[in-house]
């Protein structure tokens, strides 16, 4: 039996596909085997957002081929779908599919040998189409947390960014399809499904259904479970989500909600749909409709034009925020955006010393929020993992919970009252298992 192995680059909306581009392997009867592992062909699924995730595939590309320098290296994603030509460049790789092709595998390949040149097919952008599904959390199949993809595209035009020019443009599972694919999730025994998509709060393009009517839907669906949107943006988080989001047990108490700047003229050159005042409110709103939320920022440091007074209008902006962490990317340019061709660019070592700065305060913002829950009774879904004795979870609120492994805790939602903190995990003491349930 051949085996195959399978690395994702980049966002969880890739893990998900990834698990799709599995499964067509095992139904042709190969073993897929950990990417550390040698294996007969290795699958790599690319980011573009950063100029790192090139690099990381090309680094992936050479790590590969050392485990097994026969291989046959297929490439696809976001990458190979806007540049597959330096793909096809790198030594080793054999095949480039693009954002289309990747879901048919099969169609595209006769056998798994190696080649002078690489095969290049990749749709045009308008041409795409998705598929729709899921990939568990882990590498290993813990039947814990699962990654559904309900949406894919983007109809944005964000200054920056890369993604619309390689998913194409907003479109929607269905609806009737996504409640049942939701339902045999619970049955396979996945306790905490993370809705996923490029711009999940815009779901409901094609199928006539906002994203707030099918997350009723899908609450509708019986059973000991919880539901958390990976990212959603701050135009798209309504009032009738939060309110239905305080008022269900089954509804992650987190949002991750991307901001990008916290300096008004650079959101405007982002061509962002909000502006410092509107996230503001937003926020400040949720917390209140929400008590204990915890809430998730994105932010990019080093976007043309973010001279220090704007850098410090998004440092003062993000230091007197009620969030709980940030994500921070260090702007890199993009080729086909519009950003790149903008004046102001800043020195790269500048760029990276604002990432720097930022992620410092990102550390306080998230020991600050750990501090608060001490003491508090939450909700815990455990993993059934076993790291050097300790098994790990998250809260409703996206607290990190670590506690000595117990068998009979995982997998299950329990009251967890919060004792300490360190600078990754809460600690405690477990006080009963209860079940989520209509």
């Amino acid at each position: 039996m051949k085996k195959v192995a399978l690395h994702t680059l980049g966002c969880k909306l890739n893990f998900s596909e990834t698990s799709s581009i599995g499964k067509q392997f095992l139904k042709n009867g190969f073993e897929v085997v950990d990417f550390n592992h040698e294996a007969d062909i290795y699958v790599i699924n690319t980011c573009t957002v950063t100029e790192n995730a090139e690099k990381d595939c090309r680094q992936i590309v050479r790590k590969a081929l050392r485990s097994n320098p026969d291989a046959y290296v297929l490439v696809t994603g976001c990458y190979a779908q806007l540049r597959p030509e330096e793909i096809a460049a790198i030594d080793g790789v054999d095949m480039v599919l693009g954002s289309k092709e990747k879901f048919d595998v099969f169609s595209f390949i006769e056998n798994f040998e190696k080649k002078d040149l690489a095969c290049i097919f990749v749709s045009p952008t308008e041409d795409l189409s998705s598929e729709f599904g899921f990939a568990s959390s882990g590498e290993s199949d813990n039947r814990t947390r699962a990654y559904f993809k309900i949406q894919d595209g983007c109809d944005y035009k964000c200054t920056f960014c890369t993604i619309p020019l390689a998913r194409g443009s907003s479109r929607s599972m269905d609806p009737g399809k996504a409640v049942e694919k939701f339902a045999e999730l619970l049955d396979a025994g996945y306790k905490e499904i993370i809705l996923t998509g490029v711009n999940v709060g815009d779901y409901g393009k094609n199928v006539d259904m906002s994203f707030y009517k099918l997350l009723r839907k899908l609450l509708e669906v019986p059973g000991d479970y919880r539901i958390r949107i990976s990212s959603i943006e701050p135009n798209l988080l309504t009032d009738r989500i939060l309110e239905l989001t305080a008022g269900s047990e089954k509804m992650a108490k987190h949002f991750h909600i991307p901001l990008q700047s916290g300096s008004p003229s650079i959101l405007r050159l982002m061509q962002r749909r909000y502006n410092t005042a509107d996230y503001d409110k937003l926020i400040y709103k949720a917390n209140r409709i929400i008590p204990g939320l915890g809430i998730g920022v994105d932010v990019i440091t080093g976007f043309p034009g973010e001279g220090e007074k704007e850098f410090t209008e998004t440092h003062n902006f993000l230091l007197n925020l009620p969030v709980s962490y940030f994500h921070v990317f260090t702007y890199s340019e993009r080729p086909r955006t519009k950003a790149i061709n903008m004046p102001g660019m800043v020195d790269v070592a500048e760029r990276r010393r604002r990432t720097n700065v930022l992620r410092i305060l990102s550390q306080k913002k998230k020991a600050d929020f750990y501090t608060s829950v001490l003491g508090k009774e939450v909700d815990v879904l455990f993993e059934n993992t076993n790291n050097s004795g300790e098994m790990k979870g998250f809260s409703s609120e996206y607290v990190r919970i670590s506690h000595p492994f117990m068998t009979e805790f995982t997998n299950k939602f329990s009251k967890f009252r919060i004792l300490s903190s360190d600078a990754e995990h809460c600690h405690g003491e477990i006080l009963e298992t209860e079940s989520i349930t209509v």
